[in-house]
């Protein structure tokens, strides 16, 4: 499902009009980015939580030339599904929410 996609079927489910959906869905996503930007965890009831992680520093190897490189420390967004998310998924997304 693309955002044009998303934003049409969550305006259909709610009522509103797509441009007010849209409007929605760019203010939750706006303000997810600035929890993620203050280091602060998002956590959505029944679908799971956000959270910017630190990646420690690490050596790599390249497998074509065997050369050690160092990659330094970087963030990285990590996302932990709800319990009843990951069921969905091994379920193969039968349940209907």
């Amino acid at each position: 499902m693309n955002n044009k996609e998303f934003i049409a079927e969550l305006a259909s489910r709610t009522g509103y009009t797509q441009d007010e959906s849209q409007r929605m869905v760019k203010s939750v996503i706006e303000l997810m980015g600035r929890s993620f930007e203050a280091g602060d965890p998002v956590s959505v009831s029944g679908f799971g939580t956000f959270e910017v992680k630190k990646r420690l520093e690490r050596v790599m190897v390249n497998p074509s030339t065997g050369q050690r490189m160092l990659v330094p420390p970087k963030l990285v967004l990590n996302f932990k599904p709800a319990a009843n998310i990951k069921g969905q998924v091994r379920r193969g997304g039968t349940e209907n929410g």
